[in-house]
């Protein structure tokens, strides 16, 4: 199978909001990031993939099965964790592996407790005692511990110290080793895909703005600061996003290569996930 996930020109319309005829793929073996602003369409897209709302149109296939009419045999192979622990408080972690024991077939309970010790996660605690960290511990745990093909993974690290978000995304580095496997990932952390994505899908306003291998994307663009007169100079097909102070212009470049065989005048320096993010909501866009 050469994908995990394929969604082909989906729609979902909320009033005021629509998700526009969005299409893009989850490779096997791989880790796509889903990155974008508040109300861009993240989670909206997620709750789709997974059923939790139903598309206005378009196609959803999941581990090679169409995602509504194969759902259930899918939902088998795939852990979700969302930005918020679905664990009721009063459970400790042990009867959080007794339930999920007789939901999923190929639950793997020595695997579970095995990362319950790795996290460090208490046995004798509550789910209500556990911080932030601990509960997305948790989530994790429960959600590899399913022995599943795909991770789907909406803002899991959001709200987390930088050393459990490193321990985590080593965690989901080691799972997608296997080729058979493969995560999808929302996040606003964008240093933590810079780390661990292979891909790139970016929603903006709720339709794909930009989407690629991350380190394509970062090659290909540049961060170009100078003044208006030397902007001015600069053929507008290089430019994505143009923004303008008081004192000089920053503009985002395409094709930064030959831009800078073209302008070696002028100081091109390398992008970030976030740099390709703010030009588009906040630059003006070329023409």
């Amino acid at each position: 199978m050469k994908n995990a996930i394929e969604i082909r020109h989906l729609t979902k319309e909320y009033g005021s909001f629509k998700l526009s005829d969005v299409t893009f793929d989850v490779p096997m073996g791989t880790v796509v990031g889903l990155i974008g602003e508040n109300g861009a369409g993240k989670s909206t897209t997620i709750k789709c993939i997974l059923n939790l709302v139903r598309p206005s149109g378009g196609e959803i296939v999941l581990l090679g099965r169409d995602s509504i009419a194969g759902e259930r045999e899918a939902k088998e192979e795939i852990g979700v964790v969302l930005d918020e622990s679905t664990f009721h408080d009063t459970l400790r972690a042990l009867d959080v592996g007794k339930i999920l024991r007789r939901v999923y077939k190929n639950w793997d309970q020595p695997f579970f407790e095995a990362l319950l010790k790795k996290f460090g996660l208490p046995h004798n605690k509550t789910v209500k005692d556990y911080s932030r960290g601990m509960k997305m511990k948790l989530s994790i745990a429960a959600a590899l511990s399913a022995r599943p093909r795909l991770l789907i993974l909406d803002e899991a690290t959001g709200g987390l110290d930088p050393v459990v978000r490193d321990e985590l995304l080593d965690e989901f580095l080691s799972f997608v080793q296997d080729e058979d496997h493969a995560i999808l990932i929302s996040s606003h952390i964008t240093s933590d895909l810079e780390k661990a994505a292979d891909y790139v899908v970016y929603l903006h306003k709720g339709a794909v703005a930009l989407q690629g291998a991350k380190d394509e994307l970062l090659e290909e663009h540049g961060r170009l600061v100078c003044g208006r007169s030397d902007l001015q100079k600069v053929d507008p097909a290089f430019l994505v996003g143009v923004r303008e102070n008081q004192f000089s212009c920053e503009a985002l470049v395409r094709r930064r290569e030959e831009f800078i065989r073209r302008y070696p005048e002028l100081s091109v320096e390398s992008v970030t996930l976030d740099d390709l993010m703010v030009f588009t909501t906040k630059g003006e866009m070329a023409s």
